[in-house]
């Protein structure tokens, strides 16, 4: 008599379970969510015609070319304004300013980078004064936070794979990049 009550019980539960589970989804159906407050915008906010971009100058790249070159705005280039910008870079390079660019004015970074390399002063370069000529990389805000390829290598490859990691201790150390040819 015991198992047929708990059979009864459980069964009506089940009903119940799937009773209440019934109206639920009705419940739900009938009676959506409902749509967000509509903000009321005035007309000056509404655009013409919506999904386009903005309109763009309506000058043609030749007439923003031409505004740039002409440096006082009265609807003519003369040659002075038309060679601007040259001359600046002329005179910046000529630094004893006699209107003539030698070879060593105009390569002087260039002379003064190997220079500073030739530690031992013998006017050639090592391999290992070169490696001091190399451009330093340049930091990105994300580089800057977190220094993952130094782990990555310290941590004998990581995912990038031992040749990576073999590389970035070639060009941190010179004597590495010495070792390599």
């Amino acid at each position: 008599m015991l198992r047929f009550l708990t059979g009864a019980g459980a069964a009506t539960l089940l009903l119940l379970a799937g009773f209440f589970i019934w109206k639920g989804i009705a419940q739900r159906s009938d009676n959506p969510v409902p749509a967000a407050p509509v903000e009321t915008a005035s007309a000056a906010d509404i655009p013409a015609t919506p999904g386009q971009p903005p309109a763009a100058d309506a000058r043609t790249r030749e007439q923003r070319r031409f505004d740039r070159a002409d440096r006082d705005n009265n609807g003519n280039v003369t040659l002075e304004e038309m060679t601007f910008q040259r001359r600046r870079n002329f005179q910046r390079l000529d630094a004893n300013h006699d209107n003539q660019l030698s070879f060593d004015e105009w390569a002087s970074r260039t002379l003064r980078k190997f220079a500073e390399a030739d530690a031992n002063h013998d006017r050639a370069l090592n391999r290992s004064e070169f490696a001091t000529t190399a451009p330093r990389p340049r930091r990105t805000a994300s580089a800057a936070r977190c220094d993952c390829a130094g782990q990555r290598s310290a941590a004998g490859g990581g995912a990038r794979g031992p040749a990576t990691a073999r590389r970035a201790t070639a060009a941190e150390t010179p004597a590495a990049a010495e070792d390599d040819s």
